[in-house]
């Protein structure tokens, strides 16, 4: 390998604060991580080594956290690829988590076009009003 390929690509470990500028969160969100047992660095004193394992889970909880998904849903979803059912297993449970994930966020939205009709409405309403004490006078 040459040096012009990326950190990435090179190395087998990485250090939080590899991981905390690839994946652009703190490093306290990568400790607290740790401490809920979602990544399981290694640790060389005080210092915390990532492995593959770590890294693969931390872009997983990420973009589980950017879907919408609470933490104990995501640990759900990646835990069961190591354990009975397995991948189908986490892939039928996932798909199950973003049907539902979508028709929550389908509600909002509906909730939220409703909601801005009847702004719309009351904003009507208001300005008629407005326009008829201002005549009026």
């Amino acid at each position: 390998m040459t040096t012009s390929e990326p950190a990435a690509d090179r190395a087998t470990t990485w250090t939080i604060a590899e991981l905390a500028a690839e994946y652009e969160v703190t490093h306290r969100t990568i400790r607290h991580y740790e401490e809920l047992g979602l990544i399981s660095p290694e640790r060389r004193g005080t210092v915390r080594v990532f492995h593959r394992r770590d890294r693969t889970r931390l872009a997983l909880i990420l973009r589980g956290r950017r879907i919408g998904f609470p933490l104990d849903e995501i640990r759900t979803i990646i835990d069961m690829y190591d354990e009975t059912p397995g991948e189908a297993g986490q892939l039928t449970y996932l798909l199950e988590q973003i049907a539902a994930r979508r028709a929550d966020l389908e509600q909002r939205r509906a909730d939220i076009e409703q909601t801005l009709q009847e702004l719309g409405q009351v904003e009507d309403r208001c300005r008629a009003d407005l326009a008829a004490l201002r005549t009026s006078r």
